[in-house]
């Protein structure tokens, strides 16, 4: 295993714990539909929330949760259609960014909810 898909998986753990701990139902863990993937698929009350993480080792070249574009937004999109058309679900459905540095000295985690409207 490479390092970077070392600290994508450790992000994906932290990530899957803060929601747990912020009482998240976690549904699905690196779902794939195609070549599409969900890193997290969540439910909080009614609502179910698509969770992009990412993970990085500094913030030098910029923050994780900027990298999350246009094209990575469509595919989450079409993702979470497939999901929810899938298990007949009818309620709302949110995207969130878990946003992780992790170095030596600490870890810095943000979640940002609604993070984006595909």
């Amino acid at each position: 295993m490479t390092e970077q898909i070392s600290t994508g998986k450790t992000g994906e753990q932290i990530a899957a714990q803060l929601l747990k701990d912020k009482g998240y139902e976690i549904i699905e863990t690196n779902k794939y539909f195609g070549k599409s993937e969900i890193d997290i698929i969540a439910k909080i009350g009614n609502e179910y929330v698509f969770v992009e993480v990412k993970t990085r080792k500094s913030d030098f070249f910029g923050f994780p949760e900027e990298s999350v574009n246009d094209k990575k937004i469509e595919m989450m999109a079409k993702a979470a259609e497939i999901f929810t058309e899938q298990n007949n679900i009818n309620t709302e459905v949110r995207f969130d960014i878990i946003s992780i540095v992790i170095n030596k000295s600490k870890t810095n985690i943000t979640h940002i909810e609604d993070a984006f409207i595909p």
